[in-house]
């Protein structure tokens, strides 16, 4: 991969149209990724040692909140290093990485809201549930998921990456994204952004009709009864898809609106996944307040 470019590092700008406001970002970022992972981390302890849990509608939970630990340490890490005065450099493997596992974890969260939506549906007919949902089911419906992850961000670096960069080397961004990127290369970059454009925007879009079509073929009194129950994922699936859409079928970028949005995507949402699911279900937080207790009492002993 390095013998496609002359540059051995680039450096990262960071959020545009923020300059002197470091010290006040870092403080906000620190704090919204220490709650990302306390929440998730929470859910996952919940989840784990509850036997009443152990369905699959918490197996996906558990997942989701798995990845709404990764996800934002993808870029996030980074960004906090060179917000408080650190090097704002990042290798050519760096970078490459970077952009790998960000599609890599965000395609694949995003094929997991789809498998949801399908539990989500099967829970309308309770009697059958166990029957349509096995356990071997949810392990090939995950493995789908990773599976069209790993081609997403496989063709999607490839494609970026067998381009020439041969300067500049400034990433006038906060992390190693497609738009941020493919303006560096010296060679013609139009067939990328095709392909990286058409693949991440119509991929959303898809995950999201499919998540709608799952919903609208239970009958009138189930589609109450999934509406009623399942807000929560409405929500999360409505924070994670509208950034992506926003962002990558727009005509022509706007790096600040790119940011923000891209901010409430890699940030923001895994935070509000960990609220929005453990606030909105009553076994989460009933088991949440029985992991408390437990803890309570061994500390008092």
């Amino acid at each position: 991969m390095r013998n496609h470019t002359e540059l051995s590092e680039f450096i990262l700008l960071g959020i545009p149209q923020t300059k002197g406001l470091e010290t006040v970002l870092f403080v906000i970022f620190w704090f919204i990724y220490f709650f990302t992972l306390l929440g998730n981390l929470l859910i996952l302890i919940t989840i784990i040692p509850s036997s009443t849990l152990h369905i699959p509608m918490y197996f996906f939970l558990g997942l989701l909140s798995i990845f709404d630990v990764f996800f934002p340490s993808v870029t996030c890490p980074k960004m906090l290093f060179y917000l408080s005065g650190q090097s704002q450099a990042i290798s050519y493997n760096g970078r490459a990485a970077q952009l790998f596992f960000y599609h890599l974890l965000g395609c694949t969260e995003g094929c997991l809201y789809s498998v949801m939506a399908c539990d989500h549906c099967a829970i309308c007919h309770p009697l059958r549930y166990m029957l349509i949902i096995k356990p071997r089911v949810c392990v090939s419906l995950v493995m789908g998921a990773w599976l069209v992850g790993c081609l997403d961000a496989t063709i999607l670096t490839s494609f970026t990456f067998q381009l020439t960069y041969c300067g500049p080397n400034q990433v006038d961004y906060f992390f190693c994204d497609i738009p941020a990127v493919l303006p560096l290369a010296c060679a013609d970059n139009f067939l990328a952004q095709r392909v990286s454009f058409t693949n991440v925007g119509l991929l959303a879009l898809m995950l999201l009709l499919s998540i709608c079509v799952s919903y609208d073929r239970i009958g009138a009194e189930g589609r109450q009864k999934a509406f009623s129950t399942c807000s929560a994922h409405f929500t999360a699936i409505l924070c994670a898809y509208g950034p992506v859409i926003i962002i990558y079928l727009q005509p022509t970028p706007k790096p600040f609106l790119c940011a923000v949005v891209q901010i409430l995507n890699n940030l923001v949402s895994p935070m509000l996944n960990s609220l929005i699911y453990s606030l909105r279900n009553k076994e989460v937080k009933r088991s949440l307040k029985r992991v408390f207790h437990n803890v309570v009492l061994t500390v008092l002993e």
